[in-house]
């Protein structure tokens, strides 16, 4: 790893970044973060709870399970300028209904693979999911735009590749094993703050 990279990594200390228990959330989110901003994505996830989300013991409501986003008509999500997520968050919770059960059971990597079967899931959403559900973010699509602006962030001096596969061909050389690829990729992306995703693709 670049020591200018190593060295901005150490100074912010320990980071922890839990594991999202469940695997319908983790789909619904990758959903709604894709293309739009990390921001707008929460202020999005946070808004579509509070109108249709279970409510829970600990205060805010949960996300909407997968029968109750099938039941909402379209002017629901029109009304929360969520239009342009009704499709691919429909196709979602119909396939989660039928296949979910089957993909919770699935090793990791086979469920990136499975997942994509689901229209409007891509390599970005099912890598984040599973990166997302298994706290394994190996599996997160590491070339991607965050991953890229807050390294290039951290250690400006360095002539970063700006294209994604050459980038992503880069942080394998900087961390050779899965394990260290999760970590080096949740300690990059801790870097932009609890999310740290930005406009990801789908």
């Amino acid at each position: 790893m670049p020591a200018a990279l190593r060295a901005v990594l150490d100074r912010q200390g320990p980071v922890r970044r839990l594991r999202n228990p469940d695997l319908w959330d983790a789909l619904a989110t990758g959903i709604i973060r894709q293309v739009i901003r990390a921001d707008q994505a929460r202020l999005m996830y946070h808004r579509f709870c509070d109108a249709h989300g279970t409510p829970t013991l600990a205060g805010p409501r949960a996300f909407p399970r997968a029968e109750t986003v099938l039941a909402l008509h379209e002017d629901d999500f029109a009304t929360l300028g969520m239009a342009f997520k009704r499709r691919p968050l429909l196709a979602a919770a119909e396939a989660f209904l039928a296949l979910g059960t089957k993909w919770s059971e699935l090793p990791p990597q086979d469920l990136v693979v499975e997942v994509q079967s689901v229209p409007r899931i891509g390599p970005w959403t099912a890598g984040a999911a599973a990166a997302d559900i298994t706290g394994d973010f190996s599996l997160y699509p590491y070339g991607d735009m965050a991953v890229r602006k807050y390294a290039t962030q951290a250690a400006p001096g360095l002539d970063w590749p700006n294209d994604e596969p050459t980038f992503a061909r880069w942080w394998r050389s900087f961390a050779t094993t899965p394990a260290e690829r999760s970590t080096l990729t949740v300690l990059t992306l801790a870097l932009g703050g609890p999310s740290g995703q930005d406009q990801p693709p789908s």
